[in-house]
Parts: C-alpha cells; sequence; structure tokens
C-alpha cells in the first residue's frame, strides 16, 4: 500500500470519471494491517512498523496525499467533480465490536437534538479539503443523531456478541448522504 500515491485504478481512469466520492475509515487497525498482510510504502520505500508512530497518522497522511493528488488532476479533468466523504459515526454501547458492544435499540436515543455544527466534526477530512477543489461531503454530524440506524444484530451471518453498529440500514441514513451529495452535484 502506497501512502503517498493514489490507487492505480483511480490513476489510469481518472479523466473517464465525471463524480469521484472517496473516502476510508476505520478499517486502519493493526488486526486489519496483519490479516491483510499489508505493508506499505512512502515514495516507495517500505515503512516498518518500527517506522511507523501511529495507524492514524499513516491514514492521516494518506487522505491528505490523495485528496491533495485529486486536486492537482482537477485543471486536467474539468468534467470531474472530486468529493471527500467525512466519517461516518459509530455507536457501540457497552464496548466494541468484538467485546459485547451493542446498537440494537430500535428508536434514536437523540430524539430532538438538532444538528448545529457549521463545521464538519471531521478534522482530518475538513482539513484535508480545505484550500482545494474538493469538495467536503460532511456527513458526520448528522449521521451521530442516528444510532438506531445500524444494522446491529439483524446479518445474515450474526454470531452471539457480536454486533454491526458501524455500516447502516438501507434505506436509511446513507440515503440522506446521496441525497446531499446529488444536491451538489453540478
Amino acid at each position: 500500500m502506497h501512502l503517498d500515491r493514489p490507487p492505480a485504478f483511480l490513476r489510469e481512469n481518472l479523466h473517464r470519471i465525471h463524480v469521484l466520492v472517496m473516502n476510508t475509515a476505520y478499517h486502519w487497525t493493526r488486526q486489519k494491517l496483519i490479516r491483510n498482510r499489508w505493508v506499505m510504502h512512502v515514495g516507495g520505500v517500505r515503512k516498518t512498523n518500527e517506522t511507523l508512530r501511529t495507524l492514524g497518522e499513516a491514514k492521516n497522511f494518506t487522505i491528505h496525499s490523495v485528496v491533495g493528488w485529486v486536486n492537482s488532476q482537477l485543471q486536467e479533468n474539468p468534467q470531474l467533480q472530486a468529493f471527500y466523504r467525512s466519517i461516518s459515526p459509530r455507536h457501540f454501547s457497552g464496548g466494541d465490536w468484538n467485546t459485547g458492544g451493542s446498537c440494537d435499540n430500535t428508536t434514536p436515543r437523540y430524539v430532538g437534538k438538532e444538528v448545529v455544527e457549521a463545521v464538519s466534526s471531521d478534522h482530518v477530512s475538513r482539513s484535508a479539503v480545505r484550500g482545494t477543489g474538493v469538495k467536503l461531503l460532511d456527513i458526520t454530524s448528522l449521521s451521530s443523531v442516528r444510532d438506531e440506524g445500524h444494522i446491529s444484530r439483524y446479518t445474515l451471518t450474526a454470531k452471539p456478541g457480536v454486533q454491526d453498529c458501524l455500516h447502516w440500514c438501507l434505506p436509511g441514513v446513507p440515503d440522506t448522504w446521496n441525497e446531499i451529495l446529488v444536491a451538489q452535484i453540478k
């Protein structure tokens, strides 16, 4: 995985794309790194666990690098409208996905709560797009009040004690994200 450049597919096909929505989220974990046998590179040089201070730092570096590269390509690709989607909130209570955490409520915990933030609470995404032609598709704050919209324990492969409080039910919250995206597309 090259942290300082976009995937080959994006580099080779950007001229064909009219709307690009980028994001990354919770899959930057040591467990995923080991299980997928990911090896990280910067400038073509392998970065070992000792040279990466944190996975969060690697994720943030990658977000800024890819957004910067896409921004540098906008003049050559005037048909392209590029968006970076802010992080989707997780709503675990009483633990994490593999330690008994749950999100199986059927009504929003935050009924009547207003989403009043004028700026994204996803500071990494906000800073990555600042000053670029890449627009922020800010879904973090509005999604934070919809804790009941997750898949929870209602999956085809449900296991006792494991709930999915990261992915969303459809129809639902992601449809609102799409409405916001469509409203921003010229």
